[in-house]
């Protein structure tokens, strides 16, 4: 089994995919990932919705910019785009009341979810992208998402065609503070 570890310091984002289907299986794995991922007083205000119509998947793609993003290709070349949404009003919330200074902590959630979900993939030799930059609200049309509902993040998902390198990061001592900032 591979280290935890060597599976987070090795997920890339895959812009670039095979024309191979995934199978049931392996995206029930990936499914479970989501599921199990934790959330504000266990409200699990996710919701998914698997993609793989291709003329939903085109009118996805359409509410990306027409230029500059690069994960415009992948909506509609992967296996799949899984539309990660989530229920507002709900995490972070306690009797209808705001609790935390940040209010609903629906994308704080929908984030832990969405990394469980990236991480399995991985860990089954299935690529992944996270896709922020589009008209959220064109993509929820396209999608059906009913009232009371956002839908945060686009992630095609498949078989990658190419993978890049480690993008550099920081080292931990110039982030990790002891007691005080």
């Amino acid at each position: 089994m591979t280290d935890l570890l060597e599976i987070i310091k090795n997920r890339r984002s895959i812009r670039k995919y095979e024309s191979r289907e995934i199978s049931d299986a392996l995206l029930d794995q990936v499914i479970e990932a989501f599921q199990w991922a934790p959330s504000w007083a266990n409200t699990q205000c996710w919701e998914l919705i698997v993609v793989r119509d291709p003329e939903i998947r085109k009118n996805l793609q359409e509410a990306l910019p027409p230029k500059g993003n690069p994960g415009s290709k992948a909506i509609v070349e992967a296996s799949a785009v899984l539309a990660i949404c989530g229920k507002k009003s709900v995490s972070g919330y306690f009797k209808g009341e705001k609790t935390t200074k940040f209010g609903d902590w629906m994308l704080y959630d929908l984030g832990l979810a969405t990394q469980n979900l990236c991480l399995m993939a991985h860990s089954l030799g299935l690529g992944t992208v996270i896709v922020g930059l589009f008209d959220h609200d064109k993509a929820a049309k396209a999608v059906n998402l009913p009232d009371g509902y956002e839908l945060a993040v686009l992630v095609p998902i498949g078989y990658p065609a190419k993978s890049g390198g480690a993008p550099q990061r920081r080292e931990t001592n110039d982030f990790v503070h002891q007691d005080t900032f």
